[in-house]
């Protein structure tokens, strides 16, 4: 069976307004990197000025830890700075958020069956749990 370092990555923006990531969501990103589900391949910390300007910061660069702690990343610098930008391109002025790069370790294990078959997924997509849940919510309405 082939075997893979490393199953499909999702890149996610995670806005937290004006201030610093709240811990709550940064807890909820530990239980998945905690439970094995996902692994935390590399976080960047985004920051867009009220004039638009963006700056980034790795954990650990500066005197912050974003509420980050002890959680860290696998491989930093896995996250471009093109896929930076683009994530950060709805990022309102005066906020800030989360570049999150994370590993679907489940789909690893999938990934590596179908090839050891001859086979691979040719295209994901993904619908947003918002979306999903406000169509269900409507559907069970009617």
């Amino acid at each position: 069976m082939s075997r893979f370092s490393y199953g499909p990555v999702e890149l996610h923006l995670v806005g937290f307004g004006t201030g610093e990531p709240d811990p709550q969501s940064v807890g909820a990103l530990r239980e998945l990197v905690d439970s094995g589900l996902l692994r935390l391949l590399d976080v960047v910390v985004v920051s867009r000025s009220e004039r638009g300007e963006l700056t980034t910061q790795e954990p650990g660069e500066g005197s912050q830890d974003w509420g980050l702690g002890d959680l860290e990343p696998v491989e930093t610098g896995l996250t471009g700075d093109e896929d930076i930008e683009e994530l950060a391109a709805s990022l309102d002025p005066g906020t800030s958020g989360l570049a999150v790069a994370f590993e679907l370790v489940y789909a690893r294990t999938l990934a590596q069956r179908l090839s050891a078959a001859g086979g691979s997924v040719l295209r994901t997509e993904r619908i947003p749990a918002p979306v999903v849940n406000e169509l269900l919510d409507a559907a069970a309405q009617e």
